[in-house]
């Protein structure tokens, strides 16, 4: 799996997505012998072109660009004006908290992904990985015409072979102990099997090799995800709680806290479940989440109100994505992550050939 990155170790680092990823994250990452991930999904194509050009500035080891693959119809998604007013009239009391004003509707809900896509292909950054399906077999056959390596996300058995038959480079085999969104596209977020389920599964049906993703945080989980048949790992919450990372300092804090010991899936946030911590919006907003609108909808309401909670420090009113293993969470720096990664990894894997 390193050869085929071009890294010096099998290890990525998850993509953030919604503007919690950093270049200065991607590259420290990258930089320490992992692949460092930008997720770019709310980002237009001028933006994803200045990001690419930043992190080539900061690192001359690969790195990814990520996006997430838009459902048939998704992009399509207009509420009616009464749909809307209702929508925001649901959200009203934490932007009148905040101090923000009330939004109006817009003119799209979300980037134009063909676009995102056209720029990808024409920056051709070294590796392009994306959540929640599999992007047109034609931006597939460009990525290999240009050597851009694939990286897709199954979170079920279906999905892995889907992504297996579409020919991509690596799958992310993400389990359901994962924090953020549940990349799921072909069946239920909810029937997402744990991480030591889906990679042994996935391992005896594809042909492409695996990324074991969700609960990796020390060489214990690292060995066992070698064990049940992955070339490597992803980690994502571990190193969103590094300084390198743009999470607010109350989101960092609450990922070291014993709160983080229970986290939950939850569509309130973004309209797609996700797994994160629980805290007062998540649990005020839960008894209204049939009534939540799906993503991008909800996703684009709630924006100011994440951004805004993180500026004014409310932990209470933030999205704290998280995985299981939060509470495994030792370190602060992104490069000593990496290393600690590395050397914990080899301690068990030289004390278990000793048995």
């Amino acid at each position: 799996m390193a050869r085929k990155l071009g890294t010096r170790l099998p290890l990525i680092q998850g993509p953030f997505g919604g503007g919690m990823s950093s270049t200065r994250l991607a590259a420290a990452v990258s930089n320490a012998g992992g692949l460092g991930s930008f997720g770019a999904n709310h980002l237009g194509a001028a933006d994803i072109a200045a990001t690419v050009k930043e992190l080539r500035g900061l690192t001359s080891a690969p790195f990814a660009i990520n996006l997430w693959v838009p459902w048939e119809g998704e992009q399509a998604l207009r509420p009616t004006p009464e749909e809307f007013a209702a929508s925001v009239a649901r959200l009203k009391p934490w932007y009148d908290e905040l101090g923000l004003p009330l939004p109006r509707y817009p003119d799209a809900f979300s980037q134009d992904y063909e676009a995102q896509v056209e720029a990808v292909l024409a920056l051709a950054p070294p590796v392009f990985s994306f959540i929640f399906g599999i992007p047109s077999a034609r931006a597939l056959e460009a990525c290999r015409q240009k050597g851009i390596v694939t990286l897709g996300t199954a979170t079920n058995v279906d999905e892995g072979v889907a992504l297996d038959a579409a020919g991509v480079d690596l799958i992310v085999a993400s389990g359901s102990e994962a924090g953020g969104h549940r990349a799921s596209f072909l069946r239920p977020a909810e029937e997402s099997p744990a991480t030591t389920a889906l990679v042994p599964q996935l391992a005896d049906r594809v042909r492409t090799p695996l990324v074991a993703s969700g609960g990796i945080a020390d060489g214990r989980t690292v060995a066992t995800a070698l064990a049940l048949g992955a070339e490597g790992v992803q980690v994502g919450t571990a190193f969103l709680a590094c300084e390198e990372s743009v999470a607010s300092e109350a989101y960092r804090r609450a990922l070291r806290q014993d709160s983080a010991r229970a986290t939950v899936l939850t569509r309130v946030f973004s309209g797609r479940s996700a797994r994160g911590i629980k805290n007062r919006f998540l649990q005020e907003m839960t008894p209204l989440e049939q009534d939540v609108p799906p993503y991008p909808i909800q996703n684009w309401l709630t924006t100011p109100l994440r951004r805004a909670a993180a500026t004014q420090g409310r932990e209470d009113l933030l999205s704290l994505w998280a995985g299981q293993n939060a509470p495994l969470i030792r370190h602060s720096r992104a490069p000593e992550l990496v290393a600690f990664l590395e050397q914990d990894t080899t301690r068990v894997l030289a004390r278990l050939a000793g048995l």
